[in-house]
């Protein structure tokens, strides 16, 4: 909720069009994952890689890859509002995230899945309406929408058709529609906590449908979002609250629009903490649920010990699997500030982990000829490809992407205050140190320091690990089909017309069976004799999950709903 109108705020609009993207996601989602997944009633999203290769061991390493993504991803949404209280209490960031984890870690272990179903709405609609109220006062202390972007115009902001291929780029007219796509294939379609809400509907029809809401109000609410950024540039454009010291991190900018715009409002600063709170809560409470369902699920359950375990144990297990999943996150949490931006970091981090997983599922549904051995060798490149680029991307301190140009001259005073320290600057903002160049001020402790100058005229030398993170999923994801592809073909692909056909695609089977008629290439079969499982199996795992529901009902609702 704060990475995205900082990312607006300091970068411009580019990203803006991602909203592209969330479409083509869930076309993705309708067209492709749903009808897959969703006959298949399996409980855990993990279960389908045991379906369509036949091992447990690719299974567990895909679990083990959703469980740190969505570890990481849970750090970073508890981040977001510990700026909020730290902005208004004035408690270190740290303390914050503590403070703040520790009470969704109780919430999501006490309340359980009933609190996730019951507050989901209410928290949405608080998330919303904060979001609403703060750029609406926010457009009466300016001249109306005109006002915002005008200004954000004449401070360079409005970008949303740079159209150059260059992958190097940051964002582009291209790269941001990637990013959109694979934020919702990844963290809705082929996450635990979306698979779980989608096959909760009754049909696959309301599923559909779902999902068609679903894109609906993430387009919506991510308009208001990126919107609410350009209004705080036409708040700031003159006087920066970054460059001043007012803030010490760009994600405070929300934070600090709120208390120094709308604190004389009375309530209005409560109703933006609120909803802040809800969002990190709605987010922890399904993360942390379905963290636990796949711990319990995947690794736990097929314990000896575990096998004849009763349902109000199963129950106290989970629980205890969510409180672990919880305090975890919180101290991940205290680090994430040193990493960069947020919207930055989870971005990176997302698209490290789209590759392998993206691929691992969307390969499988789409590859009819993908064998087991195909999946082990496209897993593991996409996943080296993803941690040398992040890991490369972090030491070489590519983490903090520069920023657009930010000005001081509307301030009442050119002073910076921090630890009652107070510095005059006037001379130094009104003038650039060199013809052409931008001096950019920070604040350190009690120290203020200025920064080596950035010639505007000067290109900065690129590299590989200069590769848009916008690409690092799609990249991933061709990785693994390409590789996955050859050693399939190397090691025997399997025949389209022995495959179970509910585990792929009907439009990929249907292409696939065409080719293979067509070349008449009857030697294709599964050579290992082990990564096409027959039908039977299939139905044997599936009825399974089925008697799982109809023995345990309480426990399977607790902690797979």
């Amino acid at each position: 909720m704060y990475g995205l109108p900082a990312e607006m705020y300091f970068f411009g609009t580019q990203l803006s069009l991602s909203i592209l993207g969330i479409v083509y996601g869930s076309l993705i989602l309708h067209q492709l994952i749903l009808p897959v997944l969703y006959p298949l009633k399996i409980a855990s999203i993990s279960r389908y890689i045991v379906l369509r290769y036949g091992s447990k061991t690719l299974k567990n390493l895909g679990s083990l890859t959703l469980m740190i993504s969505a570890l990481i991803y849970m750090s970073i949404v508890l981040y977001s509002p510990s700026l909020a209280l730290s902005a208004v209490t004035g408690l270190s960031p740290n303390l914050s995230v503590a403070i703040i984890g520790l009470s969704c870690t109780f919430y999501i272990t006490i309340g359980g899945v009933k609190a996730v179903v019951y507050t989901d709405v209410l928290q949405s609609f608080l998330m919303v309406l904060g979001l609403v109220l703060t750029f609406v006062f926010c457009l009466m202390d300016l001249d109306g929408i005109g006002d915002v972007f005008y200004k954000a115009g004449k401070g360079g902001r409005l970008e949303f058709f740079n159209m150059d291929p260059d992958p190097l780029v940051r964002h582009t007219f291209w790269s941001v529609q990637m990013h959109g796509m694979v934020v919702v294939v990844l963290n809705v379609g082929l996450s635990q906590p979306g698979h779980q809400r989608f096959s909760s509907v009754p049909t696959l029809d309301l599923a559909k449908r779902a999902c068609t809401i679903f894109c609906l109000g993430v387009c919506a609410t991510w308009v208001l979002v990126y919107f609410s950024g350009i209004v705080a540039y036409a708040a700031y454009s003159t006087c920066d609250p970054l460059t001043r010291g007012a803030i010490l991190k760009p994600d405070q900018i929300m934070p600090f629009l709120v208390m120094e715009k709308l604190s004389h409002l009375p309530g209005v600063v409560g109703l933006f903490i609120s909803a802040v709170y809800a969002s990190v809560f709605s987010t922890m409470s399904s993360f942390g649920n379905s963290l636990a369902s796949l711990l319990w699920e995947d690794f736990f359950l097929n314990w000896t010990i575990f096998k004849e375990i009763s349902e109000a144990k199963a129950v106290r297990i989970v629980k205890l699997l969510s409180l672990l999943s919880g305090l975890l996150a919180t101290g991940l949490g205290m680090l994430v500030g040193h990493l960069g931006s947020i919207a930055n970091v989870a971005a990176t981090f997302t698209h490290a982990m789209a590759g392998p997983m993206c691929g691992l599922f969307l390969g499988g549904m789409c590859l009819p000829w993908l064998n087991l051995k195909g999946a082990y060798a496209g897993f593991i490149s996409s996943a080296i490809f993803a941690v040398w680029l992040v890991v490369g991307k972090f030491v070489n301190g590519l983490g903090n992407p520069k920023k657009l140009p930010l000005s001081t001259d509307g301030c009442l005073e050119n002073v910076v205050n921090f630890s009652n320290v107070t510095l005059n600057l006037t001379s130094s903002l009104s003038s650039d140190p060199l013809p052409g160049a931008n001096a950019i001020y920070s604040v350190v402790g009690d120290d203020v320091t200025t920064a080596v100058p950035t010639f505007a005229g000067e290109e900065e030398e690129r590299g590989f690990y200069h590769l848009s993170y916008c690409y690092n999923g799609i990249v991933g994801m061709l990785i693994f089909f390409v590789v996955g592809s050859i050693a399939s073909f190397f090691t025997g692909p399997l025949n389209p017309h022995e495959i179970d056909d509910r585990l792929i695609s009907p439009r990929c089977l249907k292409f696939s069976k065409w080719v293979h008629n067509a070349f008449k290439h009857s030697d294709l079969r599964d050579t290992t004799g082990k990564t096409a499982i027959p039908d039977s199996k299939v139905e044997a795992i599936i009825h399974k999950e089925e008697t799982a529901k109809q023995v345990e009902p309480a426990a399977y609702t607790e902690i797979h709903l």
